[in-house]
């Protein structure tokens, strides 16, 4: 007969449920239209503007298709603004728009909030330690 694992040791089911928690705070207390992949692009569009579609998901950390998606949807709603680079025709650049600017500035502060409140969970002095790791565990 298999033995099973015990899940309560298994990083990957940790980390799926440190997940469901954000996500939890991320719908009652950051926004119920805005993801938190949709807050990553805005962020690091507000960090670079400017930038294509293939830098955009690197500095997201998600993969090309679901960086279309995202711009698509962001773009129809105003947030962000597309246009094609002068030196290269082939390349669109992406920007915020004002309404992008501005939706970033209202989900910033809640986003610091839930990333406290997630923090809080752990003693002070190993909160360092746990960004750290989950650093290393990300690849960063």
């Amino acid at each position: 007969m298999t033995q099973a694992l015990d899940l309560e040791e298994y990083v990957g089911h940790l980390i799926r449920r440190a997940e469901q928690r954000h996500t939890a705070l991320w719908s009652t207390q950051v926004s119920r239209d805005v993801t938190s992949q949709q807050f990553a692009v805005l962020n690091a569009l507000a960090a670079g503007p400017d930038i294509d579609q293939r830098t955009l998901a690197a500095a997201t950390s998600l993969d090309r298709s679901t960086v279309n998606i995202i711009v698509r949807r962001l773009t129809e709603q105003g947030h962000v603004r597309q246009n094609r680079d002068t030196d290269d025709r082939r390349r669109t650049l992406l920007r915020l728009t004002a309404d992008g600017v501005r939706l970033l500035e209202t989900l910033i502060p809640r986003a610091q909030h839930i990333n406290t409140e997630l923090l809080q969970a752990l003693p002070t002095a190993e909160r360092d330690t746990a960004l750290r790791l989950l650093k290393l565990l990300a690849g960063a």
